[in-house]
């Protein structure tokens, strides 16, 4: 069968999460670069379909390709690693020093790819800065930069009370895609899995870290009135901060710990 049950989701989830702890810093870069180009890759994707067709849904139906890339690959995606490997440190498998270092590491990959790929979208785009007049692509993504930071900062606490929010569901959704894909075997079954939620997430506009390390520096690139504090005080760390409690508490931490115990009740007897 190709389904594989919660229960033995749970195991792998364990699995997964000391597999990735295991990984050299050499590893964590290149696979954390290439899946932050992935999704910088497929936010343009989305940028395009919902300018083109000016549905926003075609853009979050199409969002998802990058992601499940990243899945199927084994890539490694930090906000996914939110809801894995704290796990292992929970459960007295890895030392705190290796939890950190893994997600810190994974974190600058991810950065890097997004602003490599970021840096190239605007060379591509404009020539290398020779030509100033910008399609609606770029024009959106000084529009979404804008809004991620300064439309944030403008309401004060309650602007980044906001994002926080925005990022814990943001990533309860991403990580429940990254458990959702644990559940076939079939490579089709597991981009189906996990594309799913990543739609809602992106459909319902939600704060995605990774995601904004391409989006806010992409916009600066183009224009935006953004500035280097602006990104980070109004956005990525708050972001980042929502995106940990989203991923780790709704979706690794309760998907763990209801289907690990040793007493479950099988689903057939449910």
């Amino acid at each position: 069968m190709d389904y594989i049950t919660p229960k033995e989701v749970a195991g792998t989830m364990m699995s997964t999460a000391l597999n990735k702890s295991l990984l050299p810093v050499k590893d964590l870069l290149i696979r954390g670069a290439l899946s932050g180009a992935l999704l910088a890759i497929s936010v343009t994707l989305a940028l395009m379909a919902t300018t083109q067709t000016g549905l926003s849904l075609v853009g979050a139906f199409v969002f998802p390709v990058g992601f499940v890339i990243i899945v199927i690959l084994g890539l490694e995606l930090v906000t996914g690693s939110f809801a894995l490997v704290p796990l292992a440190w929970f459960e007295g498998k890895i030392s705190f020093k290796t939890m950190t270092s893994n997600l810190l590491w994974v974190f600058i990959g991810n950065l890097i790819g997004s602003i490599l790929f970021a840096t190239l979208f605007w060379a591509a785009t404009t020539e290398t800065g020779q030509l100033t007049q910008l399609g609606n692509i770029e024009k959106g993504l000084i529009t979404i930069a804008e809004k991620k930071t300064l439309g944030y900062g403008l309401h004060g606490s309650a602007g980044l009370f906001s994002a926080f929010v925005k990022a814990i569901l943001c990533n309860w959704m991403v990580c429940m895609g990254v458990v959702m894909s644990m559940t076939s075997k079939s490579t089709l079954g597991k981009i189906l899995a996990a594309g799913i939620p990543i739609f809602i997430f992106f459909a319902l506009g939600y704060e995605h870290a990774v995601v904004n390390m391409f989006v806010i520096p992409a916009g600066m690139m183009f224009g935006a009135k953004v500035s280097f504090s602006d990104w980070w005080l109004y956005n990525q760390l708050i972001v980042t901060a929502g995106n940990i409690v989203g991923g780790l508490l709704f979706t690794g931490m309760a998907i763990y710990y209801t289907y690990s115990k040793k007493d479950q009740i099988s689903t057939s007897q449910n």
